[in-house]
């Protein structure tokens, strides 16, 4: 197995920090992974994304072109990856702030309207963990009990009082994403 992901988005939105929960998540379960960031230099509002690939056999580059999986979460991010989605992948994205929506038809296509939920939980930090929660209920390829011990690891210590709140926001990803397409 091997899974083979991009996720993308803004600076802020924590692109990073789900990748690297998802990485810590698959070392939990003895598998070989790639985590490979890039971002511009802006703080926050700037692009980001992170190529992960999870697998139980060596890596040999993590330098990818296509991808099992496109996580979107914004405008530039949908027009820049959308095409790079191996044919028969899965594609999900947030719709808030989108000016057109994903239009291939040779791949799976979800929705995870994360922007509203972490609005209605009024906790905008826990954005990335609804995504990564919508993502795992379409493919769950990391036991939960590891991605929380993921969780765990890459929070850090100032910030542990969060941890239920984002436990609580993985949950609430897993019930509220949808099938678009495919």
């Amino acid at each position: 197995m091997t899974e083979e992901i991009i996720i993308a988005g803004f600076g802020g939105q924590g692109v990073l920090s789900m990748g690297k929960i998802l990485a810590y998540s698959a070392i939990m379960q003895n598998q070989e992974v790639s985590w490979f960031p890039s971002y511009g230099p802006e703080m926050r509002g700037g692009t980001a994304n992170v190529t992960v690939i999870l697998s139980d056999q060596r890596i040999s580059s993590p330098i990818l072109h296509v991808y099992d999986t496109a996580i979107l979460l914004n405008q530039q991010s949908l027009d820049k990856f959308e095409n790079s989605v191996k044919p028969g992948g899965v594609l999900l994205f947030d719709s808030n702030g989108l000016t057109r929506h994903p239009e291939r038809t040779d791949i799976r296509i979800y929705r995870v309207d994360a922007a509203d939920a972490t609005a209605k939980m009024d906790s905008a930090k826990a954005f990335n963990m609804v995504v990564l929660g919508g993502y795992l209920k379409i493919k769950p390829i990391v036991k939960i009990e590891n991605v929380y011990k993921g969780l765990e690891k890459s929070i850090p210590a100032r910030y542990s009082h969060l941890l239920e709140l984002n436990k609580k926001a993985i949950e609430v990803g897993q019930e509220i994403v949808e099938k678009v397409s495919g």
